[in-house]
């Protein structure tokens, strides 16, 4: 009777174990992953900004593409270097087709060094040859709370049934273009995503890893058209102030299209221009 008794009380209190992890596992709490391109490229905060020359852009350029490496304080988040190369990779096919690329690499991941600063940058242009680079870097929050019904019904079998878990997703990803000689900010685009669900208490695992990755698919998406939207922005720049950036052409690349057809057609245009003015002048 009295091992009976004991099996008893060591069952309850393994029940009574579970519950309390369940409630641990599925109670409030906050998911925090990121990086940041400010401190990948000014780790030692304490020294002023780089004042950037003039930076001068050799076309075709060859761009390199990657992901900002996260803090080494970070612990190892669930945003895989698979997850991460899928989602470059889309980012590269945008663009690859423009006429002023010859170029888009995507950098490994073991290539960059977390806070490595413009001095890594230096180092992955001598080893991959890129010109230009484009340092993504992204901030993922997930929030998981419990609502009241989800409290009325807190029982083992209430649990599998009752959607008593909110669970928000905040995705923000930012690209910045940087011209790696002159370490010019050229320009930058973001991207966004904002992810509101229910799932039951056991799937909340579950459903957390699937907003996680549709949160950075979606933050992609967003991403690539601001991207887009920024380099015709940039263009425009370019052609009301053409000596903030200065373009040449690679040994026998002539240029047809794109960003070199209509900054050769503006110098065309202001030589005519020119050559009027001194006439009418004598």
């Amino acid at each position: 009777m009295a091992g009976a008794a004991a099996m008893v009380l060591a069952a309850g209190c393994a029940l009574l174990l579970a519950a309390c992890e369940m409630w641990n596992l599925h109670g409030p709490r906050k998911v925090d992953r990121s990086s940041s391109v400010v401190s990948f490229l000014y780790p030692n905060t304490a020294e002023p900004l780089i004042t950037p020359s003039v930076p001068v852009l050799r076309l075709p350029l060859k761009v390199g593409l990657a992901f900002v490496p996260e803090a080494l304080t970070q612990k190892a988040a669930d945003f895989t270097e698979a997850q991460k190369s899928v989602l470059l990779k889309r980012v590269a096919a945008e663009f690859k087709s423009n006429n002023f690329i010859e170029s888009i690499d995507i950098i490994p991941a073991t290539y960059l060094r977390s806070a490595g600063g413009f001095a890594n940058l230096n180092q992955v242009r001598g080893l991959m040859g890129v010109d230009v680079m484009v340092l993504v870097a992204y901030d993922q929050m997930q929030f998981t709370d419990q609502n009241k019904l989800s409290l009325a019904y807190w029982t083992i079998v209430g649990a599998y049934v009752i959607h008593g878990n909110k669970n928000d997703t905040h995705t923000l990803m930012e690209a910045v273009v940087y011209d790696i000689p002159s370490r010019k900010l050229l320009f930058r685009a973001p991207g966004v995503s904002n992810l509101s669900a229910s799932s039951t208490a056991v799937e909340v695992r579950d459903r957390l890893r699937r907003d996680s990755a549709k949160g950075f698919d979606e933050a992609t998406d967003d991403l690539i058209k601001n991207l887009q939207t920024e380099l015709a922005a940039f263009k425009e720049q370019i052609k009301v102030a053409p000596g903030g950036v200065q373009i040449e052409h690679k040994a026998g690349y002539g240029g047809s299209g794109g960003l070199e057809a209509w900054f050769a057609g503006m110098l065309a245009t202001l030589g005519f221009l020119r050559c009027v003015t001194r006439r009418a002048r004598t």
